[in-house]
């Protein structure tokens, strides 16, 4: 994914979850979740694609080391 940018890696992701027709749904154990990390005192905020990449994980249409892959290339173009 060299060279493209934090679009390109967005809309790639927000592409795939299109296709399968997917959307963010927050769960019981996501509010928890983030309630934990809060009061760990972490300041963890997932942004959209991150937010995709997890509902297309949890429905199938890819698989944990898929998402982190992407996730990878989302947030090496983000940072570059």
């Amino acid at each position: 994914m060299h060279g493209k940018s934090k679009h390109d890696a967005a809309n790639a992701i927000r592409a795939l979850a299109e296709k399968h027709r997917i959307s963010y749904a927050e769960t019981a154990t996501d509010i928890l979740g983030r309630h934990i990390t809060r009061l760990s005192g972490d300041d963890v905020e997932l942004d959209e694609p991150a937010l995709l990449l997890l509902a297309l994980e949890r429905a199938g249409h890819i698989t944990g080391a898929e998402a982190a892959r992407l996730h990878g290339d989302y947030l090496r173009a983000k940072y570059e």
